[in-house]
């Protein structure tokens, strides 16, 4: 596929890429995946037109052109939502472009992204977050690896850290405070109450583990002592969920999702929870006011049936 792409579009899509881990603060996933969207695109584009199409020719690409592909986009199969993430990866790099070339990139942003329903985060119950918990550290075959998954999960439940953040811990961390700075999207940091049960877990697990503590290193060893894999956590959920007949949105993210939802459904101020899970926007924790929500309208709908 980049054999098909101008030296010249290679180039401008390496300096975008680069300008997103330097100012943007794109993680390497994020990064990987908008390598993946707008070199396709760009791809598209050179099949499209029947040649390479260089930075002055992206500059002239029409309305028609990007419906065009983002019709061979859903013939491919490519649901809303995906195109939806690919388009908005495509409009960055030409605002970026456009910035730097001086020409209009108006067709390319007016480009209308498709609708798709948003999918509402599905949280762990209480009940069953604890059990996942206890069953995750009996799963392990060593008492020390037990202690360590458990103690990761504890961390994802009960303080809403993303698997990323959890594992980013370095052993300097430990013992954890009783709040700790977390660095998280975009280089952005945030205070977050640790609770007792997570620094005792941490503890327990620090207790077993075999490899050598070193500052430097990180908190959460791997079988050989190397980090710890996002890979093996999500394992060890999904084993636990299977053990327990839990659902398939029972995930490591689904911890984060249940930490929001039930300090929600406890009281808590939708600000505040904001900080603490390190939202940019409001408007992507208000998404939690719409599980409460739909939570009490099924409590209602088994209460009240329809005749």
């Amino acid at each position: 596929m980049t054999l098909t792409i101008s030296p010249g579009a290679r180039d401008a899509l390496s300096g975008w890429l680069d300008h997103q881990r330097a100012l943007g603060g794109a993680s390497e996933n994020t990064t990987l995946a908008y390598h993946t969207d707008v070199t396709g695109f760009l791809a598209f584009m050179a099949g499209h037109f029947g040649e390479a199409q260089g930075r002055a020719a992206l500059a002239r690409v029409t309305l028609r052109d990007m419906r065009s592909w983002m019709a061979s986009e859903r013939a491919r199969n490519v649901g809303a939502r995906s195109l939806a993430r690919k388009l908005s990866a495509v409009k960055s790099f030409y605002r970026w472009l456009a910035q730097r070339d001086g020409f209009d990139p108006t067709s390319v942003l007016s480009t209308r992204s498709p609708r798709f329903a948003a999918k509402l985060p599905r949280p762990i119950a209480p009940q069953a977050a604890t059990q996942m918990i206890g069953t995750s550290k009996s799963l392990a075959r060593q008492d020390w690896v037990g202690a360590r998954d458990a103690a990761v999960i504890t961390l994802l439940y009960g303080c809403g850290l993303r698997i990323s953040e959890a594992l980013g811990l370095k052993y300097s961390d430990a013992p954890l405070p009783e709040v700790m700075r977390i660095t998280g999207k975009g280089g952005k940091e945030r205070l977050v109450p640790v609770l007792p049960a997570a620094c005792a877990a941490v503890e327990a697990y620090l207790k077993l583990c075999p490899h050598p503590p070193a500052p430097d290193k990180p908190l959460f060893r791997g079988i050989r002592g190397g980090a710890l894999n996002p890979r093996a956590v999500q394992k060890v959920v999904e084993q636990a969920r299977l053990q327990l007949g839990l659902p398939a949105s029972a995930t490591p993210h689904a911890f984060r999702h249940s930490f929001a939802t039930h300090l929600l459904n406890a009281g808590g101020d939708l600000r505040a929870i904001q900080e603490l899970l390190g939202h940019a926007s409001l408007s992507t924790t208000q998404a939690y006011t719409a599980v409460d929500t739909a939570r009490l309208m099924e409590v209602y709908e088994k209460a009240h049936p329809r005749a």
